[in-house]
């Protein structure tokens, strides 16, 4: 196979930011999948470029301008920014490539400004990309592996690329790790609920972790499976014959049902330092919070009593709730999350607006046929930044009056204070004042504040949002503008917009997928590359 120039881009951040947030986080925040892809490359024989992209680096000097094949891994909220890139990079004679969360949420979208898209995604399939390299426009190809991969590159196949990106961190240092793919759930708003669990080989994560030890002096991990612990047994055991207890500290994502008490006192012997469980919804999805059939006010006094329990052995608890669910309705749902951080001071209350992210969830079809997704730009598709499923029981009005209401009890000075006491250690406390003031905190109120007016009056604003035009606010271009900065202008023109029912449309008439070959199975249904990360 000729020798090539592979550029591979992980983007981290939808736009440039200095913000301190960013600069905190976000090098903690780079994907696995990406790195893979980097080290297959390199496998093949080819000359790999890679760069995590948190918003602080200048590609133009990232990233050499003779690049054979660019591939671009994007959550939906960076789409926009990757559909510049690649445009940039096409006019310099390269070919794209899109994998991702954005690749199989959007892959019709996507092909507009990509000569790949990828669903799943092995080394073979990367191959055929290489083998073909083809200028695929206007419309690009759609490939897909019959599943996902059984095994990816380890942490220490993969630490030329992550330790370059870690250097970028300035608190604290996060290798990015992965023991399992799928989810066992089956949440019909989210990404993994029709992907078959599967585990990650135990023999190689074990080598990881003692790996890790001989090349940092405190590693940290950050487990990126959507539901770490499944096979809790198997897996803490894994981590308890690698690497002495605490000798490596530990952040997952995990439900609530999963968490017991003897389960957390072996995990605080091990070294989990931060844990995300779900909380959703106090009327649904009691399955993942151990409350079965409790709903209401019950729900949250026993979710109050659990995650408390959680604080008492993990120093940082980020609760997760989604809001816009068809079963919501009126003030109570906001009343009592309200109640909820009133009696669980310590846990950062981290709030989701419900988003139909294209083809991630069968939901969305549902949401499609009733004609309640609306065209919001990618950019804003960040959980947070907008809501695009017009609400079933609110008006726009009182909805975002919920939100205010509920972000400011949520970060209030008094709020902060409480949690600040009840966290124990100086990272939390630190993170949770950081993120209350300068990140989704304070932030996100004074956005909400600022669509409200202008829903109050900007007319065309309204409109869109009620369905009745298509036309993308003023409000919203001027904020990519600026968001973009440079970028802006190599955006091509038609990429603030995209057909929000694509995925309904496809099911009506028979699917006509391109593949590069019989190996690589049916595209039909084009899926993620095999990241699973904490959103979308």
């Amino acid at each position: 196979m000729q020798r090539l120039r592979i550029g591979i881009l992980d983007l981290v951040a939808r736009a440039p930011s200095t913000a301190l947030w960013s600069r905190i986080m976000n090098p903690n925040f780079a994907s696995v999948m990406p790195q893979a892809i980097a080290v297959w490359c390199e496998q093949d024989g080819h000359d790999v470029h890679y760069v995590c992209y948190t918003g602080s680096e200048v590609l133009s000097s990232e990233l050499p301008t003779d690049i054979d094949v660019l591939f671009v891994g994007a959550f939906t909220e960076a789409a926009q920014l990757s559909y510049a890139i690649s445009a940039l990079f096409r006019a310099r004679g390269a070919v794209t490539v899109l994998g991702g969360p954005h690749a199989r949420c959007y892959p019709e979208d996507a092909g507009r400004f990509f000569d790949y898209v990828l669903g799943f995604t092995d080394h073979e399939t990367i191959r055929d990309v290489i083998r073909e390299r083809a200028e695929h426009r206007p419309v690009g190809v759609q490939m897909s592996a019959p599943r996902q991969p059984t095994q990816l590159p380890g942490a220490q196949a993969r630490w030329k690329f992550i330790a370059p990106t870690l250097e970028k961190a300035k608190m604290f240092k996060l290798v990015p790790m992965i023991a399992s793919l799928g989810c066992p759930y089956t949440c019909s708003f989210c990404i993994d609920s029709t992907v078959d669990y599967q585990a990650m080989s135990y023999e190689q994560l074990a080598t990881d972790l003692r790996f890790l030890r001989t090349v940092m002096d405190k590693p940290y991990v950050g487990w990126q499976d959507p539901n770490f612990g499944v096979r809790f047994d198997e897996m803490l055991g894994v981590i308890e014959e690698a690497v002495p207890p605490g000798s490596v500290k530990f952040v997952a994502e995990s439900s609530l049902s999963l968490l017991s008490e003897p389960r957390l006192q072996r995990l605080r012997k091990n070294g989990f330092l931060a844990m995300l469980p779900g909380v959703e919804s106090w009327f649904s999805l009691g399955n993942k919070s151990r409350t079965g059939h409790t709903f209401g006010e019950e729900k949250v006094r026993q979710v109050a009593e659990h995650v408390n329990m959680i604080l008492r052995y993990i120093p940082y608890v980020q609760t997760n709730f989604v809001f816009g669910l068809d079963c919501d309705e009126g003030p109570e749902p906001f009343r009592l999350t309200k109640m909820f951080v009133d009696l669980v001071p310590g846990a950062f209350p981290a709030y989701s607006l419900l988003t139909a992210f294209g083809r991630a969830a069968p939901l969305n079809l549902e949401f499609q046929r009733d004609g309640r997704v609306l065209s919001f730009p990618h950019h804003f598709l960040d959980n947070h930044g907008a809501m695009n499923v017009r609400p079933k029981n609110y008006t726009w009005s009182r909805f975002y009056e919920h939100m205010i209401d509920l972000t400011h009890h949520s970060f209030s000075t008094r709020s902060v204070a409480r949690r600040l006491m009840a966290n124990r250690q100086v990272i939390p406390r630190t993170l949770n004042v950081i993120r209350a003031y300068a990140g989704e905190g304070r932030q996100r109120l004074v956005y909400y504040r600022t669509l409200r007016k202008h829903l109050a009056k900007d007319v065309p604003m309204r409109a869109f949002f009620e369905g009745e035009s298509t036309a993308v606010p003023r409000f919203y271009i001027d904020r990519i503008r600026n968001d973009l900065q440079g970028y802006w202008d190599a955006l091509p023109a038609d990429a603030l917009y995209h057909d929000q029912n694509a995925y309904l449309r496809s099911t009506t008439k028979p699917p006509q997928p391109k593949v590069m070959n019989s190996s690589l199975g049916s595209a039909a249904a084009p899926s993620i590359a095999a990241n699973a990360a904490m959103v979308q």
